[in-house]
């Protein structure tokens, strides 16, 4: 019988443990081996959006970027989760004219900007959301730049069997260090593919982006744009009010990280050439964002003070609708208690 995953998220109201979320952690060293893990980390699910960051790498390993002049902006809205917001808009919109597309082309499907004001503003303007507001349309614009530089069929872009697809999938086995014909195939929010994949290879394909030596020139070139264009626009992978803009905001010297649908989050530790997948069991999202901050602070790579402004997300006050305080929400303290930055990049 499968022993179940420990508690890593707790919710506490008058003192008494409300609720709770299980999970896995998983750490990796450049060696691929772990260096810290809880639960089960051969158990398999989707990195949602959190693959974006191996989904853009056929792309960048064409030639495109340099023909159509794709700045960094736009290759870190390519792996984005965005808002919606005006300026991911323009970037997106950006992207589209470069390669003579627009928004037109997209099928992502529509959906409203995640931001309040941005989508009351087009509810009293009486404007519909389009496909260009959809969080991933910055990766569906990336998927036509790659269409339109290989000469390929823009229209089925998102089809599974498509040649961009094809390739997405064998770059995705190779990061991961998993057997394609293992990878389970399904349909994504945003209708594109997606790949089954064990927490443990969500985390070396993290730690590949960093240490990517084995896959020569052309790949490691890749793997570093990524890192620079998310750490260095760290907006336009998330935006106001999101945890991956925030974090890398701060931390984006050292860390790079982003989140994927039902409870995945990815990490990488730049310098110490560590990547780590966090996977909340119940798929809430909000969960993985506790444990990544929580992981980032046990680290001791940042100060108390540098930190505060994401203590939030680790330790969360809850209140009612006149605003009193009921609760809290917090990791659980014993799932970092073994954890240290330094046993790990010496392990």
């Amino acid at each position: 019988m499968k022993t179940e995953n420990p508690i890593l998220v707790e919710r506490y109201r008058g003192g008494v443990l409300e609720s709770f979320h299980r999970g896995v952690i998983c750490v990796v060293n450049k060696h691929n081996k772990i260096v810290f893990s809880l639960g089960d980390v051969e158990q398999i699910c989707y990195p949602r959006s959190a693959l974006k960051l191996f989904q853009i790498i056929p792309l960048l390993e064409s030639g495109a970027v340099e023909h159509f002049g794709f700045t960094m902006e736009e290759i870190a809205i390519m792996c984005g989760s965005h808002n919606g917001e005006p300026e991911h808009l323009r970037v997106v919109h950006s992207i589209l004219k470069k390669i003579g597309l627009d928004k037109s082309s997209l099928h992502c499907g529509p959906q409203y900007p995640t931001l309040n004001e941005d989508k009351n503003e087009m509810i009293k303007h009486d404007h519909k959301p389009e496909d260009i507001h959809n969080n991933c349309s910055g990766k569906h614009a990336g998927f036509l730049a790659l269409c339109v530089f290989l000469d390929l069929d823009v229209e089925n872009y998102f089809d599974a069997n498509h040649p961009i697809q094809r390739i997405i999938k064998t770059v995705t086995a190779e990061m991961h260090e998993y057997p394609e014909d293992k990878i389970v195939t399904a349909i994504d929010g945003c209708s594109a593919p997606i790949f089954s994949l064990p927490v443990y290879n969500q985390a070396v394909a993290y730690k590949n982006l960093i240490y990517a030596e084995q896959f020569g020139h052309v790949r490691k070139k890749a793997c570093e744009t990524i890192i620079s264009a998310v750490t260095d626009y760290p907006y336009m992978v998330a935006g106001t009010q999101r945890y991956c803009t925030e974090m890398m905001e701060i931390c984006g010297n050292r860390i790079f990280g982003k989140t994927g649908a039902d409870g995945v989050y990815s990490l990488g530790f730049i310098r110490e050439n560590l990547g780590c997948t966090i996977k909340i069991d119940d798929g809430l999202m909000g969960p993985q964002y506790a444990v990544a901050q929580e992981l980032i602070e046990k680290s001791g790579m940042f100060s108390e003070k540098d930190l505060q402004p994401l203590r939030h997300y680790a330790y969360q006050h809850v209140f009612n609708w006149n605003k009193w305080e009921t609760g809290i929400t917090k990791v659980n303290e014993e799932v970092f208690k073994d954890f240290s930055i330094y046993k790990a990049v010496n392990a």
